[in-house]
């Protein structure tokens, strides 16, 4: 416990000198995060609380109480797949193999409602990524590929996100880009909306062509931003503008 209480105190400074996206939003967006009976994101954690019950998960996993923790330890390594899957993937394998039925569609709305009643469970505590050596390889080509410039405008993640955070953009402040909050609820979506999803965006945004949801260079780049926001505290389901 003495060796691990410096390491604990470093991360812990680490956490506090890095920001939210929360950090640059407007009063008004930051009270729809805090108060749950103004997030909209809460409708989708109500839906996700009816299919816990429909789809058969209590069946397996009991109260969803009991999932306190698990959103902050993935992307997790996958022995199946052998390699990583995020928690969107996990559960759609928990659709398929234990339950016998089809997993909901990436980015669909039941998808994202069981996403966010589980990420909700483990809101405030710090994200925790898994120290396996088996995610090394993921984890440095997540890096590569948030450092890859990409597109028409020859533009990488870091480029924005490291360089650039707290500068603003089209009028807009940019992010440090921790994945702190998803899935998320977007003002400009008018919805909910995964980190694949943010993803895509950008990668459009810069006229690159995107991946297809679900592909092994998204969980690369969720994995690589976990670690990189390790400590900070999951807001799920978060708020954005």
């Amino acid at each position: 416990m003495r060796r691990l209480l410096p390491l604990l105190l470093l991360l812990g400074a680490v956490a506090e000198a890095r920001e939210s996206g929360f950090a640059l939003m407007s009063p008004e967006t930051q009270a729809m995060q805090r108060d749950d009976d103004a997030n909209p994101a809460m409708l989708w954690v109500e839906e996700g609380r009816a299919l816990w019950e429909s789809a058969g998960c209590s069946g397996c996993h009991g109260d969803v109480a009991g999932m306190r923790g698990v959103a902050a330890r993935y992307p997790a390594f996958d022995a199946a797949g052998g390699g990583p899957v995020d928690l969107a993937g996990r559960i759609a394998q928990c659709q398929e193999a234990r339950q016998h039925r089809m997993p909901f569609a990436r980015e669909s709305g039941e998808a994202l409602a069981l996403a966010a009643l589980v990420g909700l469970q483990s809101r405030g505590m710090p994200i925790s990524p898994p120290e396996d050596p088996r995610l090394a390889p993921a984890l440095a080509r997540g890096e590569a590929l948030y450092r890859e410039r990409r597109g028409q405008l020859d533009l990488s993640c870091g480029q924005c996100h490291d360089e650039n955070a707290g500068r603003r953009l089209a009028g807009s402040p940019i992010p440090e880009a921790h994945p702190t909050g998803y899935p998320l609820y977007r003002l400009e979506w008018q919805g909910m909306g995964s980190l694949q999803r943010r993803l895509r965006n950008c990668m459009t945004g810069v006229r690159s062509e995107p991946y297809a949801y679900g592909a092994p260079e998204y969980v690369a780049i969720e994995l690589f931003l976990m670690r990189r926001a390790a400590g900070m505290a999951l807001e799920t389901p978060a708020v954005r503008p």
